[in-house]
Parts: C-alpha cells; structure tokens; sequence
C-alpha cells in the first residue's frame, strides 16, 4: 500500500510560493487565496495526481497555472480579463518603511503588471522560484525555448520601463 499523501506537509513547503506566483497571475488577493484553497482540495480529493510527479514544485506550478487560467475562462475572454487584472494595483511585494525602496517596488509591480500574461508568469518563475526553463516549460506546458524567449522579451520591456527610475535613484 502506498503511503498517504502529507497535504500538510506540501502545504507548508509549497504554499506561499504558490500564493506569490498566483497572485502575480491574478493580481487579485481574493482570487489567489479561492484558487489556492481549489489546488489543495484537488490535492485531498485525488492524491494520486501528485504521486507520479516527477517535481512538486513543478507539478504544483501546473496546477496553479491550469486553475488560473481557468478562472479567467469562467469570467470571459482572456483579453478583456488581463487588462483588468493588470490595471489592478495589489502589489506582490512585501512593505518597506524605506521611501525609495517602496517606489521601485511600486514601479516594478506596475511594470511586472504590464508585461503580457505569458511573459510575467515565466519571468515571475525564473526569478522569484528560481525554476530552470526546462522546469517551466513542464510547469506552463510550453517548449523550454519558448519559455527562455518570454523571459528575454519579458527582462527587456522590464529594462526599459525602469531605467528611467533607476537613473533617477544612482
């Protein structure tokens, strides 16, 4: 008999940077927590999805991704929803007491806001989860060059939104 599955365990481990990945998809707090809650109710439900991954983290990506993009389905076309989403304001970034640190978090969030849908989940992957392209690639379902392509397209257009900022501050 196989041993049951630690849905405790993956939460603890896998949880917040689910939360940060998701809520750079969704912009949207409310959505991240309903659509985390739906990934580890799946999980509890069908514990044998998990078992035959390969990486958690990257099968967990997965799903968080699926779900995400099923949200935006069940609201209307993707378009529409993602330039909804991105003119929303929530930041995934933490608070800072720092002046100067508060404004390039806000210009970074609004520019990661920008950035097309495609491009901000790789590069939020790449940089905040630290994956390799292979492992997103599995993760978004797409050919690893694709996913190094969105994260070159997606660094430059961060560039160049924030160089002025960052001119400012040198």
């Amino acid at each position: 008999m196989a041993a049951p599955l630690n849905l405790e365990r993956l939460y603890d481990e896998h949880s917040q940077a689910l939360f940060a990945f998701l809520l750079n998809f969704t912009r949207s707090e409310a959505d991240t927590r309903d659509l985390l809650q739906e990934i580890f109710i799946k999980l509890a439900r069908q514990p044998d999805l998990i078992k035959a991954a390969r990486d958690e983290r990257a099968f967990l990506v997965r799903l968080a991704h699926n779900a995400a993009i099923d949200l935006m389905r069940r609201r209307g076309t993707r378009n529409k929803n993602y330039s909804q989403l991105a003119s929303e304001s929530e930041s995934v970034f933490a608070h800072s007491d720092n002046p100067d640190e508060t404004e390039f978090r806000k210009a970074l969030s609004e520019a990661l806001a920008d950035l097309p849908m495609e491009q901000r989940s790789v590069v939020h992957l790449k940089l905040w989860e630290g994956l390799t392209f292979e492992a997103i690639a599995d993760a978004l379902e797409i050919p690893p060059n694709t996913a190094a392509s969105r994260f070159r397209y997606g660094l430059d257009k961060l560039r160049e939104r924030l160089r002025p900022l960052y001119e400012e501050i040198k």
